[in-house]
């Protein structure tokens, strides 16, 4: 093909409207009643389904990995619960110790209050013999504990009960801190907690949304079309999660997910569509000539971000983790919903509405997209790193690396308690408890053990196990043995020093797993043993990541590299848009060390550091942060390669390209980043860093990658963009691309550094 003859260039534009994109948004248009009343259709449809067969969340006994799910499944074959469930009520006063009357009638009040109910058994007094370890040290502060019978749902059911029982005795002894905490109660209160939390956010999520969209479109309509898109795909995705978890139950987090991920990405869909129709109207073309040419070319850059996007996703699977394994399924359902609908509904939409799309403009409000004096702006910022190219990439690399520095030093950890505001339910009585006894006794340790319990070598060697472990100094009283009706499981609660996340209690469960199990349950011949609690499910988990993390990054980075290796038929191309990507998720980690582990953002955020980045968030973000990242660097790419195959040269078309991509590039980093600041503002840390997290990325990824270093550095290597090994000539060709020209050499020379 001659790119400088008019009638090749045409040609090729024929060919490439042919492409599958082109072949739906034609299809579409045509039939747009099919198209929409078929969406609703299926999305009412998929949100009945949802509600007709339920979502199975991941239960809390099936939750856990590695030797703590051993103990789990030892446990629930001999217990009816393999969590003893136990409950605490902290009784504190800071003037009387538990030898005055006042305070001892305070704990028979309690104790008294509590003890006919039929939903506990084994009460336990401060005051009984041999549980002198529920009065703490200084005397001030005393416990009473018991389990809830029961499966978790049902112990549920009746834990409010009781809590308002507990809440009357604390009433009656105003001069007393009395409150009530545990496993049951507490985590019913804070599952309470973070579903009024992502209400909220979802509340917040939308009107920001609107309000930028509104800037960005200008009209009320135009407004509305992503908007109602992005929510209806989500609206299915949640519908359609009920079928997948009836095999493979979804964590409590997955809606949360599923909406943040589908709101950015579907109306970021919608943006580069629409943007672009509009942009052609605004050329001259008729309004089914520009919606034909959008949906080829834009249309095709959101089925390549799109796969891209499955692909990193779907790295999640390899995390061995089910709370990944739901994420994986419902970021990808999501997104490939939001793909579903750009490609089919949305034309359909644009074909029906034509020129009423801009119906309910708002005054005073420019389109970002189409604005002269935009195109200006982003003109001044592009010149420097064109004319400039080495010191503006030399810059922008400078820069990122010094952000992401921090990131060498992230440590993953647990989340404690303290992550969690006090303000919430239950949370103040816990972190009075630590504070009164730092014996573990809030999360204790919890070992299964399965073997004869009625042979005298089990009883010496269970007595032995609790002698070495006071011994150690790392574990405290009281130590409870609790032996199963068949009399072949035991369950031993063993408090570990420490907070429960922190180095002393890893350190302590360090030494019951490696040292004293081995030393006295180990020596019995058919024993089998494991330990589960708070602590050893912390560690079993960052095991775990730490141990896949490496395949998830490397399927991602492999699979990413093929999809744009063959969409761009450009190894060049492919290598530089993994690197750009890695860069721009290591700088967002380096915010997220710098702002959380160090503490920098505290006063600003209003939380307290805990030393460490949530467990879970580093193998989450990268895959997100990867797969949203290409979304931007697709969408410039394809107007990238589309100016130059017009027969603009390199310089022409990165120019071309960035500027006129600018607005909605922009535009949909500023959805992106309105939606995840909101998770920002939520009090539980874990959402907290999430949300900063994904904001930083979108952020530098808009600006310092795209604006600056990826233009340096096409420019920089001229020509070299699009090559391409003679070896690597076998790769499919994707539908509607055109033949490579003849003036492209298969190595060609390094272009001019302008």
């Amino acid at each position: 093909m001659d790119r400088h003859n008019p009638a090749d260039v045409a040609s090729a534009q024929m060919q490439r409207a042919m492409n599958v994109a082109g072949r739906m948004g034609r299809w579409s248009a045509s039939h747009w009643k099919t198209a929409v009343f078929g969406w609703l259709a299926f999305v009412i449809v998929a949100f009945a389904v949802g509600m007709v067969l339920g979502t199975k969340q991941i239960e809390t006994k099936d939750a856990n990995v590695g030797q703590s799910h051993r103990a789990d499944r030892i446990l629930q074959k001999a217990f009816p619960q393999a969590d003893p469930q136990t409950e605490i009520v902290l009784i504190q006063n800071s003037k009387l110790t538990s030898a005055a009357p006042a305070f001892h009638s305070a704990v028979v009040d309690v104790l008294s209050s509590v003890r006919s109910n039929s939903a506990i058994k084994n009460l336990k007094s401060p005051y009984d013999r041999g549980q002198s370890a529920l009065i703490s040290g200084d005397g001030h502060a005393a416990m009473v504990q018991w389990d809830m019978k029961g499966e978790q749902k049902a112990a549920e059911k009746k834990i409010d009960a009781i809590l308002a029982t507990t809440d009357r005795v604390a009433a009656r002894y105003p001069s007393f801190t009395i409150g009530e905490a545990g496993s049951i109660s507490s985590g019913k209160a804070l599952t309470k907690l973070f579903n009024n939390q992502l209400a909220l956010a979802g509340e917040r999520s939308i009107p920001i949304t609107i309000a930028i969209l509104l800037l960005v479109l200008g009209t009320l309509v135009a407004v509305g079309v992503p908007l109602l898109l992005a929510l209806s795909g989500v609206l299915a995705a949640v519908g359609l999660l009920a079928i997948p978890s009836q095999l493979i139950p979804m964590d409590p987090n997955v809606t949360a997910v599923v909406l943040l991920i589908g709101l950015a990405v579907g109306v970021d869909y919608s943006l580069f569509y629409i943007k672009r129709e509009r942009e052609e109207r605004a050329a001259g073309k008729e309004p089914g000539a520009a919606l034909a040419a959008a949906a080829a070319t834009s249309g095709r850059s959101v089925l390549i971000s799109g796969f891209t996007v499955l692909i990193a996703m779907a790295g999640m699977f390899f995390a061995g983790d089910k709370s990944y394994l739901s994420f994986a399924i419902g970021t990808m359902m999501v997104v490939g919903i939001a793909m579903l609908g750009s490609l089919t509904v949305l034309p359909a939409l644009l074909a029906k509405l034509g020129d009423r799309i801009d119906k309910g403009r708002i005054p005073f409000l420019h389109r970002i997209r189409g604005d002269r004096s935009n195109n200006r702006v982003w003109r001044a910022i592009l010149t420097p790193a064109l004319r400039h190219p080495v010191a503006s990439a030399a810059c922008a690399v400078a820069l990122l690396v010094v952000i992401a520095l921090p990131a060498l030093r992230l440590n993953p950890a647990q989340s404690g308690l303290d992550s969690l505001p006090k303000s919430a339910a239950t949370v103040d009585t816990i972190l009075r408890i630590q504070d009164a006894f730092s014996n573990g006794a809030a999360a204790p340790a919890i070992v299964a053990i399965q073997a004869d319990m009625k042979a005298p070598a089990t009883k010496h060697a269970l007595t032995a196990l609790k002698a070495k472990a006071l011994a150690s100094g790392q574990m405290t009283t009281p130590i409870d043995v609790e032996i199963s009706g068949s009399q072949t499981v035991a369950r031993v609660t063993i408090p570990l020093v420490g907070k429960g996340v922190d180095s002393k209690s890893n350190a302590a469960l360090s030494t019951l797993r490696n040292d004293l199990l081995p030393a006295t349950i180990g020596t019995l011949p058919e024993a089998k043993y494991a330990v589960t609690g708070g602590t050893a499910a912390s560690a079993d988990e960052n095991a775990l990541l730490k141990q896949k993390a490496p395949i998830v990054f490397g399927f991602v980075l492999i699979l990413a590299f093929g999809l744009l290796l063959v969409s761009f038929r450009s190894i060049v191309i492919a290598f530089k848009a993994i690197v750009l990507n890695l860069l721009s998720v290591g700088a967002a980690f380096g915010v997220l060390v710098a702002v959380f582990q160090w503490g920098w953002g505290e006063s600003l955020l209003g939380f307290q550091s805990n030393g460490g980045i949530a467990y879970w968030l580093p193998i989450f973000l990268f895959v997100i942060l990867f797969g949203l990242s290409m979304d931007y660097h697709v969408f410039i790419l394809s107007r990238i390669r589309e100016a130059y195959d017009r027969g603009s040269t390199t310089g022409e078309a990165v120019e071309h390209g960035i500027v006129t991509t600018a607005g909605v590039v922009t535009s949909a980093a500023l959805v992106m980043v309105g939606v995840f600041a909101v998770f920002a503002l939520m009090p539980v840390l874990d959402m907290k860093e999430m949300g900063i997290g994904l904001a930083a990325a979108v952020l530098i990824d808009a600006t310092i990658v795209r604006a600056v270093l990826l233009p340096a550095t096409m420019k920089l290597l001229g020509d070299w963009n699009w090559y391409l090994p003679p070896w690597l000539g076998w790769l499919p060709r994707l539908e509607g691309e055109p033949e490579p020209r003849a003036e492209v050499p298969s190595a060609p020379a390094l272009g001019p550094v302008g």
